[in-house]
């Protein structure tokens, strides 16, 4: 999502400054050109030495720099921007911005620029909170700046509060959906599901499965990058939620299948990646069962079947993780639940089972074409899942404009 893409990395003097260089370090590792644009402060708190070795690219730290590539026209540097991005901001950058002032490079290069600019506060709680700030805030979310809301915690002060430099993953996790806004699913509404469920046997154990959750959440987050508005509904526990992206929290099959009924109603498209228990017990002990014998017998029931039951116009691709005869069964759900494509794993391969970040799948779709792919990782896999369900958006519109043709 990030390669070849150019960000103009603003840093400020704040004490968060030099959280700004491990930003840096990840936008760089992602395949991203960092333009890092220091403002005089900023380099009191950490060297551009610093920013020039993580992103091997030069520092610009004054408006009229001769040894700068970008110094013949100070509005050269806004004109490659694919993204703006200040980290951190302080009160006095936010103030400035607001004001549409240009007494720094990087004042300079937002008003010149036509790319998205992201601003991340990061100053004293007090700093934060004042009336000013919080107004000069909302005249750039006016203006269609991006803010990305600081953490809360221990300050640099000593003081408790707001106003904390946000973790990376937040900060990325932003710029990633700004980027992808004019994606191909732009304007789509995508559900996706994710994580194991559990069904409860007693206040203290329950049936579940080795699902991780990390399929679905690379599925939510794929498609948050390509500019759809997505809901994960997730029965995983332990996995960073990400950014950009409505969470839904459920546990057992039940509470699953009523939230992708409610949230389904008005989707484009449904990706059941979660691994949902296939049975229950009849009867949930109210206390903690004893261990009074050798064995214990649980009389089960069957759970619903989420993606053969819910209906609707959307979308429908749904996940197989089979031990045998993997392409068999794989069509015969593909039939049964009446999907558009199914993505197919085998669970005996320790590369592609759970709980890792690779997958080899087979992708089956309802016209019968198979394919194979490699062994990749998670986040590459849900993006060639995603290249499939844009090919069948496109053919349903295509489709649609036939029959209207047709009919007109």
């Amino acid at each position: 999502m990030l390669a070849n893409k150019t960000i103009v990395l603003g840093v400020t003097g704040g004490i968060a400054a030099y959280k700004a260089a491990d930003l840096a370090s990840k936008l760089t590792q992602a395949g991203a050109r960092v333009e890092t644009v220091m403002t005089e402060a900023a380099t009191k708190f950490v060297t551009p030495l610093t920013f020039r070795a993580i992103t091997n690219r030069p520092v610009v730290t004054g408006m009229f720099e001769l040894a700068s590539e970008w110094s013949i026209e100070h509005v050269s540097l806004a004109e490659a921007a694919d993204i703006v991005v200040i980290a951190p901001a302080t009160a006095d950058i936010i103030a400035k911005l607001a004001g549409g002032m240009a007494d720094e490079m990087i004042l300079s290069t937002v008003l010149a620029t036509g790319a998205p600019v992201v601003v991340v506060p990061a100053m004293d709680v007090n700093m934060y909170e004042n009336i000013a700030t919080q107004e000069n805030i909302i005249r750039l979310k006016e203006r269609g700046f991006v803010v990305v809301e600081p953490g809360y915690g221990r300050l640099a002060s000593g003081k408790i509060g707001q106003g904390r430099f946000p973790e990376n993953e937040k900060i990325i996790g932003t710029i990633q959906k700004v980027l992808g806004k004019a994606g191909d699913l732009s304007g789509k509404r995508v559900v996706v599901t994710a994580g194991g469920t559990q069904e409860p046997i007693d206040p203290v154990r329950v049936i579940t499965n080795r699902s991780s959750g990390k399929m679905g959440y690379a599925v939510a987050e794929a498609a948050r990058d390509r500019g759809a508005a997505v809901t994960l509904v997730t029965a995983s526990h332990s996995l960073t939620e990400p950014f950009g992206v409505d969470i839904m929290h459920t546990d057992t099959a039940l509470e699953m299948k009523k939230a992708v009924e409610k949230i389904t109603a008005k989707c484009d498209v449904l990706v059941m990646a979660a691994a949902v228990a296939d049975y229950q017990p009849v009867k949930v002990a109210e206390q903690k069962i004893k261990k009074s014998s050798d064995t214990l017998t649980l009389e089960l029931v069957r759970t619903p079947d989420i993606l053969a039951e819910v209906q609707g116009s959307f979308v429908k691709v749904g996940f197989a993780a089979e031990s045998e005869n993997l392409i068999t069964n794989a069509k015969g759900k593909l039939t049964r639940k009446d999907l558009d494509l199914i993505v197919a794993n085998d669970i005996t391969d320790a590369s592609s089972g759970f709980s890792v970040d690779t997958n080899q799948v087979t992708i089956i779709e309802r016209t019968g074409k198979v394919d194979r792919l490699p062994l990749m990782s998670k986040r590459e896999v849900a993006d060639k899942i995603l290249d499939r369900v844009v090919e069948i958006l496109k053919n349903r519109i295509q489709k649609s404009k036939i029959r209207n043709q047709k009919h007109g």
